[in-house]
């Protein structure tokens, strides 16, 4: 009965700590980079579909990003094609492209049904829809051996985005979920990193958070331990000198951008662990490392005060 009487009292006070955070980003967008190489049980994923479901509850706007690396190198495999790449990227063409777009076909489906499954309004699209995600081809930088720029196909980046299909969208309090397939001046479809399209809906939606959801525990340093927080002018330096790991090149570029370029904070956090999102966003611990511009003010200094005050 003890025990039962602590657990209860335990969840109460949880439930309590979450207030201010509910109550700050109240009304505030945030930005979720799905990834399906780190969301991989059932379980998991329902536990993401849930704590989109009460983000968007409690009052605060959330917009999916989807991953598909592993889901594309899943189908690939599948039906034997053999990707090809150059320089650790890969190239993209024709019969490829078509590949990727049924694969995230596939997953933005599933990642929808399992946020309406726990009573969210989620809808699919991708940035074909409305031709909302405009891009360009992405071209590798020639290496000193070669001749000029690397063209590796249908691999793109994004120009520019669009916002008014999503504004319409979280007007009428849907949650869209989004496929990173951008559209050329020319009709041509593009894959792009998703890291990279979250980073700029983030920018482009002036979005209080950007949090992109790995397979890693977040920046770590050069002994492997976790560095829960850094500012930009903190950053920038450890990646230029290689003394941090943890997500890709892609990951890092993005988080960094986006906090630059007017999102208040990006998270680099790991999917793998049950709740992670709502560990991040409603905790003052949290479950990642988490990026914020050299200015205040910062809201886990905020939430400490409040919780002195309230004593």
């Amino acid at each position: 009965m003890l025990s039962t009487s602590i657990a209860m009292a335990r969840k109460a006070q949880v439930l309590a700590e979450a207030l201010p955070y509910i109550r700050s980003f109240h009304g505030k967008t945030f930005v979720i980079k799905f990834d399906g190489n780190a969301i991989t049980s059932a379980a998991l994923r329902s536990g993401f579909g849930r704590d989109i479901t009460l983000l968007q509850l409690v009052g605060m706007r959330p917009i999916v990003v989807q991953g598909g690396e592993f889901e594309i190198a899943d189908l690939l495999n599948r039906i034997g094609v053999k990707g090809e790449g150059r320089r650790r990227s890969s190239i993209t063409d024709g019969k490829t492209m078509n590949l990727v777009t049924m694969a995230f076909a596939e997953l933005n489906k599933e990642v929808v049904g399992l946020i309406n499954q726990h009573g969210g309004k989620a809808v699919g699209l991708s940035g074909q829809d409305s031709r909302f995600i405009r891009a360009k081809k992405s071209l590798l930088p020639s290496a000193v051996d070669e001749k000029g720029a690397v063209d590796i196909g249908l691999t793109g980046d994004v120009e520019r985005i669009d916002p008014e299909v999503l504004d319409l969208l979280r007007s009428n309090d849907f949650i869209p979920v989004v496929s990173p397939i951008g559209v050329g001046a020319k009709g041509d479809l593009y894959n792009i990193n998703a890291d990279i399209v979250a980073g700029n809906l983030a920018q482009t939606l002036k979005a209080e958070k950007l949090i992109i959801m790995t397979n890693t525990p977040g920046i770590l340093d050069t002994q492997g331990r976790l560095i829960t927080g850094l500012t930009v002018s903190e950053m920038e330096p450890l990646i230029a000198g290689g003394a941090i790991h943890g997500g890709t090149t892609p990951t890092l570029s993005a988080a960094l951008e986006a906090v630059k370029n007017g999102v208040k904070a990006a998270h680099i956090i790991d999917g793998r662990v049950r709740n992670a999102l709502l560990l991040e966003v409603l905790t003052g611990e949290g479950v990642g490392t988490a990026i914020r511009s050299n200015a205040g003010p910062h809201f886990l200094a905020d939430t400490q005060r409040y919780f002195s005050e309230a004593v």
